[in-house]
């Protein structure tokens, strides 16, 4: 699973034990969300100050499938700030750079004390604004895809 909800993942028996000792930093720059607009659905970039790097809480697993051994890993998510919650009930949890060392700490199993670092990202701290619906291709594999557009430009392409 790619996603895992905070609030339940110390008691669900695919998160438990891996928010217990397996927890993991996932670095980004952006994470995008979309927000349906009638028939179409229209893609949000979000960002931590000005393209900032930042890591999401994220929790990793291992197991066996046959013979074959699996890696896997999901991201937290949280109730949505300010920012993401005009365009998607849930966000990533994202993590303060002083709380990462915390965060990979072995020694913290104690989930309820990970737990309080699980918390919508500070709003003040971050940035939105809509790109291009080139994001959903991912033969779109350059700078333009994630660039800021116009919704008047997009809503005239959709509806002409």
């Amino acid at each position: 699973m790619i996603n895992a909800r905070s609030e339940t993942a110390g008691t669900k028996p695919a998160f438990r034990d891996a928010l217990k000792s397996r927890r993991c930093l996932v670095p980004a720059d952006a994470f995008y969300e979309w927000q349906k607009a009638g028939k179409a659905k229209q893609p949000y970039c979000f960002e931590v100050g000005e393209r900032e790097l930042f890591a999401f809480a994220g929790i990793w697993d291992r197991w066996k499938d046959g013979g074959n051994t699996v890696e896997t890993c999901s991201i937290l998510t949280t109730t949505p700030n300010a920012v993401t919650s005009a365009v998607h009930d849930r966000m990533p949890v994202i993590l303060d750079q002083d709380s990462y060392d915390l965060w990979l700490d072995p020694g913290m199993r104690d989930v309820s004390a990970v737990s309080e670092l699980l918390k919508p990202y500070d709003a003040r701290r971050m940035r939105c604004y809509p790109i291009s619906t080139r994001i959903n291709h991912v033969a779109n594999d350059d700078p333009e895809r994630s660039a800021p557009v116009e919704l008047a430009q997009i809503q005239n392409r959709l509806f002409s």
